[in-house]
């Protein structure tokens, strides 16, 4: 048998209060966070936020190059607005496309893989662009003369609003085409520069959204994200709390 030393006697002879104090120093000593394991865990973090911020930019940013590239060709360089549309179809296609192409970039067969991304991106942006110009879903319109109208809308600002509806799905036009017979019956003196009138394009250039009743931090939102997109807004609340979007002259 093990014979016990003086020493070993001594240390069982302390008091309470200092095998307390041992206790207490050694659960500290391993309650101590690991430095590496909280390293993984930022790297982690970030990595995930890194992750979110990219998915939402390419969700978003396709939508922003197409609208903003066709308002860019129409007002500053002056072309066609279908022409303009189809400008702003090939930048977000080309947009799109160069992401995946460079996404599966180790891929086999990368001629045909290309051909496929670029038809495919192709149909998908330009279905998408159809689907705005020809149709507005009733919950985006104020009452069915919006609706009846709405194929009287410049080409790029319905394309325009079909990418916002996306985010935003409580999105209501509250007027589009007027007459200067329209000013009068609202007691407003009738504008002879309006947009909201019939252009020389054969379109109209202006569009009224409904910030009544909203957040003030969407309509922020929507205001700026309108701007970015190119266009000219204006917040009225004379006759009814409203966002003014127009293109720019």
């Amino acid at each position: 048998m093990e014979k016990v030393s003086q020493n070993d006697i001594a240390w069982l002879s302390q008091s309470k209060e200092n095998f307390d104090m041992f206790s207490i120093h050694h659960d500290n000593l391993s309650s101590k966070p690991n430095p590496s394991k909280t390293t993984t865990l930022k790297h982690i973090y970030y990595y995930l936020l890194g992750l979110l911020f990219l998915l939402m930019s390419l969700v978003v940013a396709p939508f922003f190059i197409l609208i903003r590239t066709a308002v860019e060709l129409n007002i500053s360089h002056q072309w066609d607005e279908w022409l303009s549309l189809l400008g702003g179809v090939t930048a977000s296609t080309l947009f799109l496309s160069l992401f995946f192409i460079f996404l599966f970039r180790k891929a086999k067969r990368k001629l045909s893989m290309v051909k496929v991304t670029l038809i495919c991106i192709s149909i998908l942006v330009g279905g998408f662009c159809t689907y705005g110009l020809l149709y507005l879903n009733s919950v985006h319109a104020k009452n069915e003369s919006i609706k009846e109208v709405y194929s009287t809308l410049h080409p790029i600002l319905r394309v325009a609003i079909a990418s916002t509806t996306l985010a935003d799905q409580n999105l209501v036009i509250t007027d589009i085409k007027r007459t200067p017979d329209d000013y009068v019956a609202m007691g407003l003196t009738p504008h002879q520069s309006s947009l909201h009138y019939m252009q020389s394009t054969g379109y109209v250039h202006a569009i009224d959204l409904r910030t009544l009743g909203r957040s003030e931090l969407r309509n922020t939102l929507l205001e700026w994200s309108l701007q970015i997109m190119g266009f000219q807004t204006i917040r009225h609340v004379g006759t009814a709390d409203h966002l003014h979007v127009a293109l720019p002259k």
